[in-house]
């Protein structure tokens, strides 16, 4: 029968132990804070004997995922994690990836991008990445940075899938405060991810494949790019099965998006990474007082859950979403663009408002998220909406 172990640990050790028992055939890495001690915790495991994964020091982040690349394309089962300026200089190889459908599962540590140079949370470096092809899930807790991390090797290695996978959580905040967290025996883990089985490894003479090929004008390029969408697509379905299955045997349930208070709910927030426990509290507090405050929690950004939110936003008077990155120059941050694009076929247009929030770390007190239901009260009782978005917690 699966047992499990009740752990105080921070985020960043608790994805090393999900990669531990995940136990890749390779991992290349390079330290960047505030992910360094995924990658020095497992290097640990490895020195000690407690997992058999040939680990690799590099020069640079995009040595790292060039190694990632080739390991995988060799039929490999491969992890790695990076953060900030790191993700960054690998955004070539990122395309290279997914575009090569190798199932690579990278932890991302979110955290500020320079200038001026900042190693906090937000999530400019992964919203940076969004459109790279990658599913990119998010984590509000180190329970869920670990569960994620387990069920990431799942979703990129399915047939319908083949795409590398980001499991993100947020630095300093999630990475480093130490958590309650039940981790799973090492059996139940290793039977749940199963071998990994490649399709067209570089290393199989007897089935031969090639990859890398140039496909220029007149080329195979534009299908290329058609089947990674189609995979994408399947993903949707892949992601919430995996889930399930990972819930049924941990008994922690799993959704594309979570909610709170939304079967009645008038206003409601719209929320990512570890500033949903914020949100939930302060919703928490405002329903003990008479108002219908509900919470929406999106944990899979890509493939990005639409359906599911319009659904738990339907009949809402005011939604209020917080993002935690810019998109300068667009009509608002990344996730609120993602929502109201989600909420435009609603046949009641709900009055949808974007807050810019916590970034470089800055911090999230609940008197920030009561102003926020505060606003949204005054919309839903009349008031217009403010246009464009508000820079919430500036000085």
């Amino acid at each position: 029968m699966p047992t499990q172990k009740t752990v105080a640990q921070t985020g960043n050790v608790l994805v090393a132990e999900a990669m531990r028992q995940c136990a890749p055939d390779m991992m290349a890495a390079y330290p960047i804070t505030p992910q360094t001690t995924i990658v020095e915790e497992f290097a640990k495991f490895v020195a000690n004997g407690r997992v058999h994964t040939q680990y690799v020091t590099v020069e640079s982040e995009h040595s790292c995922m060039s190694a990632c690349i080739g390991a995988s394309a060799a039929g490999a089962r491969v992890m790695t994690a990076t953060s900030s300026q790191g993700l960054a200089l690998m955004w070539e190889e990122l395309h290279i990836a997914s575009g090569m459908r190798l199932p690579i599962v990278m932890a991302n540590a979110n955290r500020a991008l320079s200038a001026p140079i900042n190693i906090h949370c937000d999530h400019s470096d992964i919203m940076g990445a969004r459109d790279a092809g990658w599913v990119i899930l998010f984590a509000e807790t180190a329970q869920e940075a670990y569960d994620n991390t387990i069920m990431s090797v799942r979703i990129a290695e399915h047939p319908d899938v083949l795409l590398p996978v980001m499991t993100t959580l947020d630095g300093f905040i999630t990475t480093h405060s130490i958590d309650r967290a039940e981790m799973m025996d090492d059996e139940t883990v290793t039977s749940f991810v199963g071998d990994y089985v490649p399709k067209n490894a570089l290393l199989d003479t007897d089935h031969p494949v090639s990859h890398g090929n140039f496909a220029g004008l007149g080329g195979p390029y534009f299908e290329f790019k058609r089947s990674q969408r189609l995979a994408m697509d399947r993903a949707h379905g892949v992601v919430n099965a995996i889930g399930a299955e990972w819930s049924g045997i941990t008994g922690r349930p799993f959704g594309m998006i979570e909610t709170f208070g939304m079967e009645d709910a008038e206003v409601a927030i719209v929320v990512i990474g570890s500033t949903a426990g914020n949100a939930r509290h302060v919703a928490r507090g405002l329903r003990a007082k008479g108002v219908k405050a509900g919470i929406v929690k999106v944990r899979c950004f890509r493939p990005f859950p639409a359906a599911e939110l319009a659904d738990a936003l339907k009949g809402v008077k005011a939604v209020a979403v917080m993002d935690r990155s810019e998109s300068f120059g667009a009509e608002g941050g990344p996730l609120f663009l993602e929502v109201r694009s989600a909420l435009y076929d609603l046949a009641d247009r709900v009055p949808l408002v974007d807050y810019i929030y916590g970034l470089g770390g800055s911090d999230v007190k609940t008197e920030l998220i009561e102003r926020v239901f505060t606003d949204l009260s005054d919309i839903a009782s009349g008031a217009t909406a403010p246009a464009g978005l508000t820079y919430l917690g500036t000085r």
